[in-house]
């Protein structure tokens, strides 16, 4: 289910060429809340990716994804 979310993220001008408004819609919240609980779960220490794909429920690429972003993100 996850592993494509990398794919699809990285793909979001092709989505937005294909999916229904509302589909990205629903796609983006999803994965905000993503991010969100993934910001929460770092706060508490933790960065095992394993742990972190079967506390959300996604595949170890995801959450290798997730915690990249949040690195990124806290690096600016």
């Amino acid at each position: 289910m996850c592993q494509t979310l990398v794919n699809k993220v990285a793909r979001s001008r092709q989505l937005v060429a294909i999916a229904e408004p509302e589909l990205l819609v629903l796609f983006e919240e999803w994965l905000e809340e993503l991010e969100e609980e993934t910001r929460r779960w770092a706060e508490q220490g933790q960065d095992s990716a394993p742990a972190l794909a079967e506390r959300l429920g996604v595949s170890l690429t995801g959450a290798q994804f997730l915690l990249g972003k949040l690195k990124r993100e806290r690096r600016r």
